[in-house]
């Protein structure tokens, strides 16, 4: 049986240590600037694209890797003799899945298999790094999807975002809406539903309330949390996320609380200061 390589995206936003423990291969996207076409954690960084965003006063556009990226990324892998599972952003939310595909068909029938997490960031993280530890204990690449497949619908993906400025200079809320909502104070607060960002409420008042109530639904499903892993995913929000982390590893069984930081991507679409938490539940 050949090797299993896991690849993913770089909106899966999977740690560093992560990466290399189980040899996780990423294939980034891209945050473009006008004519600038940068690679997500490549050759940019979140702190360096609110810098840009600061000073050129727009945002970038966000755009997925080529059937050709993918072919450059996966072809040293077959030629070695590996066998490729890739894990990809949600196809309700980019081409990246579509993309992948099309790649996948360059190559000998079943050495690319691709998977569709229909989530983002660490809530498809999730689903990436359960796919490498089945991978290193001998899984087959059909038992992998089965268990992702089972698994998927299971991810909770929920973040509040500090500020309506970055949804209004991508156009996903009117110049009202960003003066009403800054005014007012008002964070929504989006969840992953079928593999789209669906706005599930919105909390005004103060960042610690809307941090809060995301915590207290969390903790709400803690008796039917996976105890494996949660993690807590932000933007420049490090003191708030090392208090969501400590009150998770508190008051919940889980073997692990990681904390990691969003990607360009997810950046540029949501902004400074947006924090997550994502787990699993159980079957």
């Amino acid at each position: 049986m050949n090797k299993i390589k896991i690849f993913a995206d770089s909106t899966s936003d999977v740690p560093a240590h992560w990466r290399q423990q189980y040899e996780i291969s990423i294939v980034p996207l891209y945050t473009v600037f006008g004519d600038d076409a940068l690679q997500d954690g490549v050759n940019i960084h979140p702190e360096q694209l609110f810098e840009r965003v600061s000073r050129e006063g727009r945002l970038p556009r966000t755009a997925a890797p080529s059937p050709a990226d993918f072919i450059q990324a996966f072809t040293p892998y077959i030629e070695q003799g590996d066998d490729i599972l890739y894990i990809s952003l949600s196809s309700e939310l980019s081409s990246t899945y579509q993309n992948a595909l099309l790649a996948a068909s360059e190559f000998p029938e079943g050495r690319v298999s691709v998977f569709d997490s229909l989530n983002l960031s660490c809530g498809f993280g999730l689903l990436v790094m359960k796919a490498a530890r089945a991978a290193a204990n001998g899984s087959t690449i059909e038992q992998i999807v089965d268990m992702l497949t089972a698994t998927r619908p299971l991810i909770d993906t929920e973040f509040v975002i500090d500020t309506l400025e970055y949804l209004y200079k991508g156009g996903r809320c009117s110049g009202m809406q960003n003066l009403i909502g800054s005014l007012l104070k008002i964070r929504p607060v989006i969840k992953v539903i079928d593999g789209k960002m669906t706005p599930a409420y919105k909390v005004r008042g103060k960042r610690e309330k809307a941090l809060d109530q995301m915590l207290q639904n969390a903790l709400k499903h803690r008796d039917v949390m996976d105890n494996d892993m949660i993690i807590v995913v932000h933007a420049l929000a490090e003191e708030d996320a090392l208090m969501l982390q400590a009150r998770l590893q508190e008051e919940t069984n889980a073997q692990e609380v990681l904390l990691t930081t969003a990607g360009c991507v997810i950046s540029s679409h949501c902004g400074p200061q947006t924090i997550g938490i994502m787990y699993a539940k159980k079957a």
